[in-house]
């Protein structure tokens, strides 16, 4: 690519500083010098498991502790259980070991003795099975004990003493501008086997997270106690915290359910406290992508990206329709708008992230370099056709459900928890000045995020009643994407003239990896009742395609994959692709949300890379490519805002 074309490239996403021409309001001859918005955009993971995790224990990690797994996502090369050296492929600029709260750091803490832990009659019996080699049987009996609301150390000296070591840990790989390590943990609400669970993530250092001691699902499983706890912790320490919900997709409905969890409806205080604590919300991961299923978009080719919908959240028993609409964030964007005329305030008002929930230690999301799920699933043959969770040996008749029954899971829970289910995903993509907890947490706060499963690939989002067609071919898109409007994650502007909202996006691929296809603007609303509708616009298409009146593309980009050798090539697709879209079906009447899906080329999956690297046969039940994409977070139209 010719230098002056890369520049363009580069200054279009406000990543480098060359001046754009004719800059407006421009006071000397620098248009940077007070410049505000943020030009850079961070890479990180902020849902990853490390062997302090019990189930990561449990799964196998015996050696990548929380130091490993900074060190890792920093760029430094280490050493797997199966004794091959690994690094990322590009370091990441931030990371959240978010362990669980629950029996955090168990299985280091009985090979180490601690004598709290050890004071337990549990516990004193547990460091027996896993000196015995026994560490299944522990990883039974605690995870039956979570749905039951059970403690069965009941320690808080080992709980504070442990919280402790997990803020030093953080504390000592967070270097600002460089690398941020974030402080938090997972609460792992599971109500008869529904995923509840949140990522808790703080802005600060140890001086006001070392004043309190991590939220359980033990102490209750109620996602608004976890708000009060937020709360609290603000209210003691003056600090700041978050919460992020993941793997709605396996919650039976209830992520997004319309009410309460005693059963009760809706109130406006309980939409301002969800839209307050949690901004954002993770769209895509190892277990799932949560974007939407076939099932609810039966229009939409590209709906059916790693979905997990065999089964009743995570406990066995069969996935039912009605299920859905409180499982995906597409459904979930619209049921808040009607929730926000009703209630004053949309409690699903969220940005998109993704990341890994990995529990290997490992925060990779790349499918040539995918380390599985747990440390069991670390790359050997065969492993696509294998149970990634048999490591666990739950007691029979647990309120979970036993992964060693395979009778009960036939049918229900056997394909979801196959090896070959699992997909390599996801990163969290954030918009800010500079590389820090503060400015890393605001940008989560404003909802300036988006989430891809796996590329970097940079995507910008702005919506405003004002942009011209040639704002999205100008150098300084970014610049002008603020000046007349707003960036992703935020609210239109007031509306101005008599006019539809206009829309500004640009799509740049990752350097190192696949070409782009298209890029998409979801548009979702509801009609009379709340009854939701959504429309999927092609907005940009690569290779001289054309845009039908309906708004979309139907000739396909092609693929270049060679499946036996696991390659392919970027003889297709483009590097960047830019869009000035207006809403032809713009009802001013109604409130609508608003979000861009970026598509790249097919490229191999996991499985198939495993396949040509091992000699095996590929999966009979997975595809051989992929369609990696990215979310960003939606911008919304209120009306009378």
């Amino acid at each position: 690519m010719r230098a002056s074309r890369l520049s363009a490239l580069l200054i279009s996403f406000g990543l480098c500083a060359a001046a754009p021409v004719g800059a407006e309001g421009s006071a000397g001859y620098s248009p940077y010098a007070d410049r505000a918005f943020p030009d850079r955009v961070f890479w990180g993971d902020t849902h990853l498991h490390s062997s302090w995790s019990p189930d990561a224990g449990a799964g196998g990690n015996l050696s990548i502790t929380p130091d490993l797994a900074y060190r890792f996502a920093k760029g430094e090369t280490i050493t797997a259980h199966n004794g091959e050296r690994l690094a990322l492929r590009r370091p990441l600029d931030f990371l959240l070991v978010a362990d669980h709260s629950e029996y955090l750091g168990l299985y280091p803490m009985l090979d180490e003795g601690h004598p709290d832990l050890l004071a337990s009659g549990t516990g004193a019996r547990w460091a027996e099975l896993v000196r015995a080699g026994k560490r299944g049987v522990v990883g039974g009996e605690f995870a039956a004990s979570l749905p039951q609301g059970k403690d069965l150390i009941g320690s808080p000296s080992f709980q504070r003493d442990v919280w402790q070591r997990v803020i030093e840990n953080a504390e000592r790989h967070d270097d600002p501008g460089r690398f941020t390590a974030f402080i938090g943990y997972e609460w792992t609400s599971m109500p008869r086997g529904a995923n509840l669970h949140r990522i808790v993530l703080f802005a600060d250092g140890a001086a006001k997270t070392s004043q309190v001691v991590p939220f359980r699902s033990v102490d209750s499983d109620d996602p608004e106690a976890l708000w009060r706890y937020l709360a609290d912790y603000e209210a003691k320490t003056g600090g700041r915290a978050l919460a992020i919900p993941h793997n709605s997709n396996l919650s039976a409905g209830r992520m997004f359910e319309t009410t309460r969890m005693d059963g009760s409806a809706f109130t406006p205080a309980y939409a301002e406290a969800r839209r307050r604590w949690e901004p954002v919300v993770e769209v895509t991961q190892i277990k799932g992508d949560s974007e939407t299923a076939p099932h609810l978009s039966p229009d939409d080719e590209f709906a059916d990206y790693g979905t997990w919908d065999a089964a009743e959240g995570m406990a066995p028993g069969v996935h039912e329709d009605w299920m859905y609409e409180g499982e995906y964030v597409r459904p979930a964007l619209a049921r808040g708008l009607a929730l926000g005329r009703t209630l004053g305030a949309n409690p699903f008002a969220f940005g998109l992230i993704g990341s890994t929930d990995s529990h290997t230690g490992l925060a990779t999301a790349d499918d040539d370099d995918f380390w599985g799920k747990f440390s069991s699933n670390e790359p050997h043959a065969g492993r696509a056709n294998e149970l990634f969770a048999a490591n666990f040996v739950l007691p029979e008749n647990a309120a979970t459900g036993s992964f060693s029954d395979r009778t009960r899971l036939e049918g229900a829970r056997l394909d979801q928890l196959m090896s070959y289910s699992l997909v390599a995903s996801g990163f969290a993509a954030v918009w800010a000045r500079e590389n820090t907890r503060a400015e890393l947490f605001d940008a989560m706060r404003r909802r300036e995020t988006f989430a891809t499963t796996g590329p970097r690939m940079t995507v910008r989002f702005f919506g405003g009643w004002d942009y011209a067609r040639e704002d999205a071919v100008a150098p300084d898109l970014a610049a002008r994407g603020y000046a007349k409007g707003g960036p992703m994650g935020s609210v239109l502007p007031t509306r101005t003239g008599a006019g539809a909202p206009r829309f500004l996006v640009a799509a740049l691929r990752d350097p190192e990896g696949a070409n782009l296809d298209r890029v998409q603007i979801v548009k979702q609303w509801t009609g009379e009742g709340g009854a939701r509708h959504e429309r999927i616009f092609d907005v940009a298409v690569s290779g001289g395609r054309r845009i039908g009146r309906d708004g979309r593309c139907r000739k396909d980009v092609g693929d270049t994959v060679d499946v036996e050798r696991a390659t392919y090539t970027n003889t297709i697709g483009a590097a960047q692709l830019t869009a000035y879209w207006e809403d032809p079906d713009f009802d001013a009447t109604k409130p609508a949300v608003y979000y861009v899906r970026v598509l790249e080329i097919p490229t191999p999956r996991w499985t198939t890379y495993d396949a040509a690297r091992f000699g095996t046969p590929l999966p009979e039940r997975v595809p051989a490519t992929t369609r990696e994409r990215a979310y960003t977070s939606p911008i919304w139209y209120e009306p009378g805002a």
